[in-house]
């Protein structure tokens, strides 16, 4: 008989990180596990395509306010009774924040494990620490944070590097360019354009590219991605004018068909700053659709990146450094060819989806001991 397994996320409202779990739960070996998905609040746009997948979707509170901590029992044991008849026997939480009190319910509701996947850099609070105690195995998905954040002994046997892969059926080389964005803002083959897939938030370090730009001519810069952050939005924008580059920075807000984006680029840039990042789905996107990438030296990237194998690396925070890795490989077609190629071929070898559903399957087995 399958294993009930419940996945758990805020909601599917964003969809990126709801994406990247749907990847993992419609693979799933059906004969081995059946998945239901819970979220706090319905309402994006995957919920359908879950019910298409014949996936039980639940809604309800999988999480409870630690305090006041004189009720906090008495509130996991109610929290808990939506998820006992359902008898889910392993708990996998996909939601990226420290709270330690999901574990805390799905343990009341009968689960025999509860895992979570480490997707930020997030760390040093006491619900960190007690999340991360309280769980039998954590995926992380970097390297970086095995040897910062699980280095005791207390974490250490229950860490392991657990990367997210590509669906390498939509990411790949071929895809037909169909969104003419090019066309649509009236540029000609010839102009390179250098392709940025980030939410506009400080920690993606636009502004270091945008100062890149500068030092650039005749390039132009596609930013792709959700003005999460209005303030920080507004001051790109004003960034971009007063460098005189407005007319060559071009911000397209969410972009949907991220292949068929990629497919109009020529360059691939992630310039995260220093504090790094889980694991940079987005650069992992555009190597599998064979893009030459410059990303910055930080936790997440340099796990994928090899310097001059696959990529160039730039120093974080550095534009001056930025700009010289985009330069190099503006003025060498063969250079931009050379690492798309290898970087195409570093994510079949190794960061597939279906590599990493089955490092999943064994983790799950490992913590049922099946």
């Amino acid at each position: 008989m399958a294993i009930p397994i419940l996945f758990t996320i805020p909601n599917f409202i964003t969809a990126g990180s709801g994406r990247a779990m749907l990847n993992i739960v419609e693979r799933l070996d059906r004969n081995r596990f059946s998945p239901a998905i819970c979220v706090s609040q319905r309402g994006g746009k995957l919920d359908q395509e879950v019910g298409r997948l014949g996936i039980l979707l639940i809604e309800a509170d999988f999480t409870v306010p630690p305090k006041p901590y004189a009720t906090l029992l008495f509130r996991i044991q109610n929290a808990a009774k939506v998820f006992r008849p359902y008898r889910f026997k392993l708990w996998h939480s996909f939601h990226y924040s420290d709270d330690y009190t999901e574990t805390l319910i799905a343990r009341a509701s009968g689960a025999k494990a509860w895992m979570y996947t480490k997707k930020n850099m997030g760390w040093g609070s006491r619900a960190w620490k007690l999340r991360s105690l309280f769980a039998s195995a954590i995926a992380a998905q970097n390297s970086d944070m095995l040897t910062v954040f699980f280095p005791h002994s207390l974490y250490k046997r229950k860490a392991v590097l657990l990367p997210p892969g590509v669906d390498t059926k939509v990411f790949h080389p071929h895809v037909i360019p169909v969104l003419n964005v090019r066309s649509g803002l009236g540029m000609d083959k010839a102009e390179i354009i250098i392709t940025c897939v980030a939410e506009l938030v400080p920690v993606k370090g636009h502004s270091y590219l945008l100062q890149a730009m500068a030092e650039i001519p005749n390039a132009h810069l596609f930013l792709a991605g959700r003005p999460s952050d209005e303030a920080y939005t507004h001051e790109l924008h004003r960034q971009a004018e007063a460098l005189g580059i407005s007319d060559r920075v071009h911000f397209l807000g969410k972009v949907d068909d991220i292949p068929a984006l990629l497919a109009e680029s020529d360059i691939f840039v992630l310039p995260t700053i220093n504090k790094g990042e889980g694991c940079p789905v987005a650069l992992l996107e555009a190597m599998a659709c064979g893009k030459a990438c410059v990303a910055t030296d930080v936790p997440g990237s340099r796990d994928v990146i090899q310097d001059q194998e696959n990529g160039l690396f730039a120093s974080p925070q550095d534009h001056a450094s930025l700009s010289g890795k985009l330069q190099r490989l503006i003025h060498n077609p063969a250079l931009r060819i050379q690492l798309g190629q290898a970087a195409h071929r570093s994510i079949v070898d190794h960061h597939t989806i279906d590599h990493e559903v089955g490092k999943y399957q064994t983790l799950y087995r490992k913590m049922l001991k099946i």
